[in-house]
C-alpha cells in the first residue's frame, strides 16, 4: 500500500496548525497552568518565567510549525513508499 505523500504532508500540516491554535488559546486562557505543564514536559522549572505571547509570535509559530510538519509528513510518506 502506497501513501500519497502530498496528501499526507498536507494532513500533517493541518494537524500542526490545529494543535498550535489550541495550544495558543490555552496559553491565553490558563497561562500559569500551561507554563507548569510545559515545565513538566521539559523536565524544567519554568514557574519563574512568563509567557511573552504576541499575535505576530503566534502567527510566526503557526506558519513555522505547519510548514515543518508538512515537509516532515511528506518526507516520511516518500521514504515509506520507497521502502516497499
Amino acid at each position: 500500500m502506497k501513501i500519497h505523500a502530498i496528501k499526507f504532508g498536507m494532513a500533517s500540516s493541518i494537524s500542526a496548525l490545529v494543535l498550535w491554535i489550541i495550544c495558543s488559546v490555552l496559553v491565553v486562557l490558563m497561562p500559569s497552568i500551561m507554563l507548569s505543564m510545559s515545565g513538566d514536559m521539559l523536565h524544567m522549572q519554568l514557574n519563574d518565567m512568563g509567557w511573552h505571547l504576541t499575535f505576530m509570535g503566534v502567527v510566526k509559530g503557526l506558519l513555522s510549525w505547519s510548514v515543518m510538519a508538512g515537509v516532515t509528513g511528506w518526507m516520511l510518506a516518500a521514504i515509506y513508499n520507497r521502502l516497499q
